[in-house]
Protein backbone atom coordinates (compact mmCIF):
# COMPACT_ATOMS: atom_id res chain seq x y z
CA UNK A 1 0.00 0.00 0.00
CA UNK A 2 1.24 3.25 -0.67
CA UNK A 3 -0.20 6.76 0.11
CA UNK A 4 -1.09 8.90 -2.24
CA UNK A 5 -2.06 12.40 -2.22
CA UNK A 6 -3.72 14.07 -5.27
CA UNK A 7 -4.01 17.53 -5.76
CA UNK A 8 -7.03 18.91 -7.62
CA UNK A 9 -10.64 17.38 -7.55
CA UNK A 10 -11.36 17.66 -10.85
CA UNK A 11 -12.32 14.44 -12.96
CA UNK A 12 -9.20 13.06 -13.97
CA UNK A 13 -7.44 13.54 -10.55
CA UNK A 14 -10.62 11.91 -8.85
CA UNK A 15 -10.96 9.41 -11.64
CA UNK A 16 -7.44 8.43 -9.76
CA UNK A 17 -8.28 8.64 -6.64
CA UNK A 18 -11.20 6.12 -7.12
CA UNK A 19 -8.78 4.49 -8.79
CA UNK A 20 -6.14 3.56 -6.41
CA UNK A 21 -8.14 3.44 -3.49
CA UNK A 22 -9.71 0.57 -5.04
CA UNK A 23 -6.33 -0.81 -5.61
CA UNK A 24 -5.85 -0.14 -2.11
CA UNK A 25 -3.85 2.52 -1.61
CA UNK A 26 -4.09 5.29 1.57
CA UNK A 27 -5.10 8.18 -0.91
CA UNK A 28 -5.63 11.65 0.22
CA UNK A 29 -7.26 14.78 -2.45
CA UNK A 30 -6.56 18.26 -1.77
CA UNK A 31 -8.88 20.82 -3.44
CA UNK A 32 -8.87 24.83 -3.07
CA UNK A 33 -12.33 24.56 -3.54
CA UNK A 34 -14.17 23.60 -0.35
CA UNK A 35 -17.52 23.62 -2.10
CA UNK A 36 -16.55 20.94 -4.23
CA UNK A 37 -15.21 18.78 -1.35
CA UNK A 38 -18.45 19.46 0.66
CA UNK A 39 -20.79 18.27 -2.52
CA UNK A 40 -18.64 14.89 -2.49
CA UNK A 41 -18.83 14.56 1.38
CA UNK A 42 -22.90 15.44 1.03
CA UNK A 43 -23.77 13.10 -1.99
CA UNK A 44 -21.04 10.78 -2.60
CA UNK A 45 -20.01 12.27 -6.00
CA UNK A 46 -19.01 15.87 -7.91
CA UNK A 47 -21.76 15.99 -10.07
CA UNK A 48 -19.98 19.31 -12.22
CA UNK A 49 -17.32 17.16 -12.95
CA UNK A 50 -17.76 13.38 -12.49
CA UNK A 51 -21.24 12.92 -12.83
CA UNK A 52 -22.64 9.46 -11.78
CA UNK A 53 -19.20 7.93 -9.95
CA UNK A 54 -19.26 7.44 -6.65
CA UNK A 55 -16.44 8.80 -4.81
CA UNK A 56 -15.50 6.04 -2.29
CA UNK A 57 -15.60 6.90 1.60
CA UNK A 58 -11.62 5.61 1.92
CA UNK A 59 -10.84 8.70 0.25
CA UNK A 60 -9.70 11.24 2.84
CA UNK A 61 -10.75 14.80 1.46
CA UNK A 62 -8.84 17.86 3.19
CA UNK A 63 -8.55 22.02 2.37
CA UNK A 64 -5.37 21.34 4.21
CA UNK A 65 -2.51 21.08 1.44
CA UNK A 66 -0.05 20.19 4.38
CA UNK A 67 -1.66 16.50 3.18
CA UNK A 68 1.45 16.43 1.09
CA UNK A 69 3.30 15.72 3.95
CA UNK A 70 4.79 11.91 4.29
CA UNK A 71 3.57 10.71 0.70
CA UNK A 72 5.46 8.50 -1.34
CA UNK A 73 3.53 9.77 -4.36
CA UNK A 74 2.44 13.47 -4.65
CA UNK A 75 0.09 13.85 -7.92
CA UNK A 76 -0.55 17.20 -9.54
CA UNK A 77 -3.84 17.32 -11.12
CA UNK A 78 -4.52 20.97 -11.76
CA UNK A 79 -5.32 23.08 -15.07
CA UNK A 80 -1.63 24.08 -15.79
CA UNK A 81 -1.96 27.60 -15.33
CA UNK A 82 -2.56 26.50 -11.60
CA UNK A 83 0.76 24.31 -11.49
CA UNK A 84 3.12 26.68 -10.24
CA UNK A 85 1.46 28.11 -7.96
CA UNK A 86 0.00 25.19 -6.17
CA UNK A 87 3.28 23.37 -5.78
CA UNK A 88 5.17 26.78 -4.17
CA UNK A 89 2.09 25.96 -1.88
CA UNK A 90 3.08 22.07 -1.52
CA UNK A 91 6.58 22.61 -1.22
CA UNK A 92 7.55 22.64 2.34
CA UNK A 93 5.76 19.80 2.88
CA UNK A 94 6.88 17.30 0.11
CA UNK A 95 9.49 15.15 1.62
CA UNK A 96 12.96 14.67 -0.85
CA UNK A 97 11.86 10.84 -1.46
CA UNK A 98 8.45 12.16 -2.44
CA UNK A 99 7.95 11.23 -6.45
CA UNK A 100 5.84 13.92 -7.81
CA UNK A 101 3.45 13.24 -10.80
CA UNK A 102 1.71 15.91 -12.78
CA UNK A 103 -0.83 14.99 -15.02
CA UNK A 104 -1.44 18.50 -16.54
CA UNK A 105 -1.46 18.99 -20.23
CA UNK A 106 -0.18 22.51 -21.29
CA UNK A 107 2.29 24.95 -21.62
CA UNK A 108 3.15 27.85 -18.55
CA UNK A 109 2.18 30.70 -20.09
CA UNK A 110 5.57 33.41 -21.00
CA UNK A 111 8.08 31.35 -19.86
CA UNK A 112 6.92 28.20 -22.26
CA UNK A 113 8.01 25.90 -19.65
CA UNK A 114 6.34 21.82 -19.97
CA UNK A 115 4.83 20.51 -16.52
CA UNK A 116 7.89 18.55 -15.50
CA UNK A 117 10.27 21.61 -15.61
CA UNK A 118 8.32 23.46 -13.31
CA UNK A 119 7.80 20.47 -10.87
CA UNK A 120 11.74 19.75 -11.26
CA UNK A 121 12.41 23.95 -10.69
CA UNK A 122 9.99 23.49 -7.57
CA UNK A 123 10.28 20.25 -6.19
CA UNK A 124 14.22 20.73 -6.68
CA UNK A 125 16.28 17.18 -6.30
CA UNK A 126 12.53 15.07 -6.54
CA UNK A 127 12.18 12.39 -9.57
CA UNK A 128 9.78 13.57 -11.28
CA UNK A 129 6.80 11.73 -13.78
CA UNK A 130 4.37 12.59 -16.34
CA UNK A 131 0.99 10.45 -16.48
CA UNK A 132 -0.56 11.28 -19.98
CA UNK A 133 -2.51 9.68 -22.70
CA UNK A 134 -5.85 9.14 -24.14
CA UNK A 135 -8.29 9.07 -20.85
CA UNK A 136 -11.34 11.11 -20.48
CA UNK A 137 -11.98 11.51 -16.67
CA UNK A 138 -15.76 10.14 -17.12
CA UNK A 139 -14.81 6.70 -18.88
CA UNK A 140 -12.14 5.91 -16.44
CA UNK A 141 -14.17 6.91 -13.65
CA UNK A 142 -16.80 4.45 -15.04
CA UNK A 143 -14.05 1.56 -15.03
CA UNK A 144 -14.17 2.03 -19.28
CA UNK A 145 -11.03 0.16 -20.46
CA UNK A 146 -8.20 2.59 -20.76
CA UNK A 147 -4.26 2.69 -21.45
CA UNK A 148 -1.98 6.00 -20.90
CA UNK A 149 2.03 6.50 -20.17
CA UNK A 150 3.81 7.31 -17.30
CA UNK A 151 6.98 8.79 -18.54
CA UNK A 152 9.99 9.57 -16.40
CA UNK A 153 13.94 9.87 -16.58
CA UNK A 154 13.81 7.58 -13.60
CA UNK A 155 12.64 4.36 -15.33
CA UNK A 156 12.09 2.66 -11.75
CA UNK A 157 10.21 5.35 -10.60
CA UNK A 158 7.73 5.07 -13.41
CA UNK A 159 7.34 1.53 -12.98
CA UNK A 160 6.57 1.86 -9.61
CA UNK A 161 4.05 4.65 -10.61
CA UNK A 162 3.19 1.55 -13.18
CA UNK A 163 2.34 -0.56 -10.71
CA UNK A 164 0.55 1.59 -8.57
CA UNK A 165 -2.04 2.95 -10.54
CA UNK A 166 -2.69 -0.11 -13.38
CA UNK A 167 -6.14 -2.83 -12.80
CA UNK A 168 -8.29 -4.53 -14.55
CA UNK A 169 -9.77 -1.55 -16.46
CA UNK A 170 -6.48 1.32 -16.56
CA UNK A 171 -3.32 -0.02 -17.94
CA UNK A 172 0.03 1.93 -17.73
CA UNK A 173 2.74 1.64 -19.91
CA UNK A 174 6.59 3.10 -19.39
CA UNK A 175 8.05 5.71 -21.57
CA UNK A 176 11.66 7.72 -20.82
CA UNK A 177 10.82 10.25 -23.70
CA UNK A 178 9.02 13.01 -21.13
CA UNK A 179 9.55 15.69 -23.59
CA UNK A 180 7.52 13.75 -26.37
CA UNK A 181 5.06 12.98 -23.67
CA UNK A 182 4.16 16.43 -22.58
CA UNK A 183 4.31 18.55 -26.30
CA UNK A 184 2.00 15.44 -27.07
CA UNK A 185 -0.57 16.06 -24.97
CA UNK A 186 0.16 19.93 -24.81
CA UNK A 187 -0.55 20.67 -28.47
CA UNK A 188 -3.32 17.45 -29.05
CA UNK A 189 -5.59 20.22 -27.20
CA UNK A 190 -4.49 22.65 -29.99
CA UNK A 191 -5.22 20.34 -32.33
CA UNK A 192 -8.57 19.28 -30.46
CA UNK A 193 -9.69 23.05 -30.21
CA UNK A 194 -9.02 23.07 -34.47
CA UNK A 195 -11.44 19.53 -34.77
CA UNK A 196 -14.18 21.33 -32.65
CA UNK A 197 -13.98 24.39 -35.32
CA UNK A 198 -14.36 21.96 -38.09
CA UNK A 199 -17.27 19.86 -36.72
CA UNK A 200 -19.15 23.69 -36.11
CA UNK A 201 -18.74 24.88 -39.50
CA UNK A 202 -20.37 21.59 -40.57
CA UNK A 203 -17.84 20.07 -41.98
CA UNK A 204 -16.99 16.20 -42.85
CA UNK A 205 -15.00 13.53 -41.69
CA UNK A 206 -12.73 13.74 -45.05
CA UNK A 207 -11.71 16.94 -43.06
CA UNK A 208 -11.05 15.96 -39.84
CA UNK A 209 -8.92 12.95 -40.73
CA UNK A 210 -6.59 15.71 -43.11
CA UNK A 211 -6.68 17.68 -39.82
CA UNK A 212 -5.73 15.04 -37.18
CA UNK A 213 -3.04 13.70 -39.70
CA UNK A 214 -1.53 16.99 -40.45
CA UNK A 215 -1.77 17.93 -37.11
CA UNK A 216 -0.04 15.33 -35.98
CA UNK A 217 2.90 16.00 -38.41
CA UNK A 218 2.97 19.69 -36.80
CA UNK A 219 3.46 18.39 -33.06
CA UNK A 220 5.79 15.64 -34.14
CA UNK A 221 8.28 17.88 -35.84
CA UNK A 222 8.27 20.52 -32.57
CA UNK A 223 8.65 17.81 -30.29
CA UNK A 224 11.70 16.21 -32.34
CA UNK A 225 12.58 19.50 -32.44
CA UNK A 226 12.69 19.91 -28.74
CA UNK A 227 14.33 16.59 -28.35
CA UNK A 228 11.72 14.00 -28.23
CA UNK A 229 11.64 10.82 -30.30
CA UNK A 230 9.65 10.37 -33.26
CA UNK A 231 8.39 6.97 -32.22
CA UNK A 232 6.54 8.44 -29.04
CA UNK A 233 4.07 10.88 -31.26
CA UNK A 234 2.53 7.43 -32.74
CA UNK A 235 2.03 5.89 -29.66
CA UNK A 236 -0.66 6.53 -26.75
CA UNK A 237 0.94 10.16 -25.50
CA UNK A 238 1.04 11.34 -29.34
CA UNK A 239 -1.63 9.89 -31.85
CA UNK A 240 -3.78 8.51 -29.14
CA UNK A 241 -4.22 11.16 -27.21
CA UNK A 242 -5.17 13.13 -30.36
CA UNK A 243 -7.29 11.16 -31.76
CA UNK A 244 -9.33 10.71 -28.59
CA UNK A 245 -9.72 14.25 -27.90
CA UNK A 246 -10.36 15.60 -31.41
CA UNK A 247 -13.77 13.29 -31.86
CA UNK A 248 -15.60 13.46 -28.76
CA UNK A 249 -17.73 15.61 -26.83
CA UNK A 250 -15.95 15.02 -23.72
CA UNK A 251 -13.22 17.23 -24.70
CA UNK A 252 -13.29 20.41 -23.52
CA UNK A 253 -11.15 22.15 -26.17
CA UNK A 254 -13.45 19.99 -29.16
CA UNK A 255 -16.07 21.98 -27.71
CA UNK A 256 -15.20 25.03 -27.20
CA UNK A 257 -13.82 24.88 -30.80
CA UNK A 258 -17.62 23.82 -31.92
CA UNK A 259 -19.00 26.99 -30.22
CA UNK A 260 -16.68 28.85 -32.55
CA UNK A 261 -17.03 27.40 -35.49
CA UNK A 262 -20.99 28.09 -34.58
CA UNK A 263 -20.00 31.58 -34.58
CA UNK A 264 -19.08 32.28 -30.90
CA UNK A 265 -16.39 35.29 -30.08
CA UNK A 266 -13.46 32.83 -28.75
CA UNK A 267 -13.40 34.19 -25.05
CA UNK A 268 -16.75 33.75 -24.51
CA UNK A 269 -16.54 29.89 -25.93
CA UNK A 270 -13.62 29.61 -23.35
CA UNK A 271 -15.60 31.10 -20.73
CA UNK A 272 -19.13 28.70 -21.48
CA UNK A 273 -17.07 25.54 -21.50
CA UNK A 274 -14.37 26.15 -18.68
CA UNK A 275 -11.21 25.02 -18.37
CA UNK A 276 -9.93 24.52 -21.70
CA UNK A 277 -6.11 24.36 -21.91
CA UNK A 278 -5.60 24.82 -25.64
CA UNK A 279 -6.31 27.92 -25.88
CA UNK A 280 -3.67 29.66 -23.81
CA UNK A 281 -1.19 26.83 -25.57
CA UNK A 282 -2.21 27.57 -28.92
CA UNK A 283 -0.32 31.07 -28.69
CA UNK A 284 2.23 29.45 -26.47
CA UNK A 285 3.37 26.73 -28.98
CA UNK A 286 3.20 29.31 -31.80
CA UNK A 287 5.75 31.07 -29.64
CA UNK A 288 7.73 27.32 -29.42
CA UNK A 289 7.66 26.88 -33.42
CA UNK A 290 9.51 29.73 -34.11
CA UNK A 291 11.81 29.89 -31.61
CA UNK A 292 12.66 25.78 -32.82
CA UNK A 293 12.68 26.72 -37.03
CA UNK A 294 9.67 24.56 -36.83
CA UNK A 295 6.17 24.89 -39.77
CA UNK A 296 2.88 25.02 -37.71
CA UNK A 297 0.19 26.44 -40.71
CA UNK A 298 -2.69 24.59 -38.66
CA UNK A 299 -1.73 26.39 -35.38
CA UNK A 300 -0.57 29.41 -36.71
CA UNK A 301 -4.44 29.64 -38.22
CA UNK A 302 -6.08 28.81 -35.01
CA UNK A 303 -4.06 31.51 -33.42
CA UNK A 304 -5.33 34.01 -35.98
CA UNK A 305 -9.02 32.55 -35.05
CA UNK A 306 -8.49 32.73 -31.51
CA UNK A 307 -6.39 36.37 -30.90
CA UNK A 308 -6.82 38.23 -33.81
CA UNK A 309 -10.76 37.99 -35.40
CA UNK A 310 -9.73 35.30 -38.57
CA UNK A 311 -13.09 33.79 -39.70
CA UNK A 312 -13.09 29.97 -39.50
CA UNK A 313 -14.03 29.66 -43.01
CA UNK A 314 -11.20 31.70 -44.14
CA UNK A 315 -8.63 30.08 -42.61
CA UNK A 316 -9.78 26.41 -43.99
CA UNK A 317 -9.45 28.04 -47.49
CA UNK A 318 -6.44 29.65 -46.68
CA UNK A 319 -4.69 26.04 -45.48
CA UNK A 320 -6.28 24.70 -47.97
CA UNK A 321 -4.60 27.23 -51.01
CA UNK A 322 -1.14 26.55 -49.28
CA UNK A 323 1.61 25.98 -52.02
CA UNK A 324 2.24 22.11 -52.83
CA UNK A 325 4.42 19.82 -51.29
CA UNK A 326 5.04 16.44 -50.84
CA UNK A 327 4.06 14.54 -47.48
Amino acid sequence: MLKIAILGSGGWGLALACTCSRLGHDVTVWSAFKDELDSIRRTGELRSKLPGVYIPESIHLTEDISCASDKDIVLVGIPSKFVRSVCLQAKPYVSSDTIVVSTAKGLEDGSLKRMSEILSEVFVGNTVAVLTGPSHAEEVGRGMPTAVVVASENVEAAKLIQSAFSDDVLRLYVNTDVIGCEIGGAVKNVIALCSGVIDGLGLGDNTRAALITRGLSEITALGVAMGGRKDTFSGLAGLGDLIVTCTSLHSRNFRAGKLIGQGTNPEEAVRIVGTVEGYACAAATLELAKKYGVSMPITEQINKILFEGAKPKDVVTELMQRPFRAE
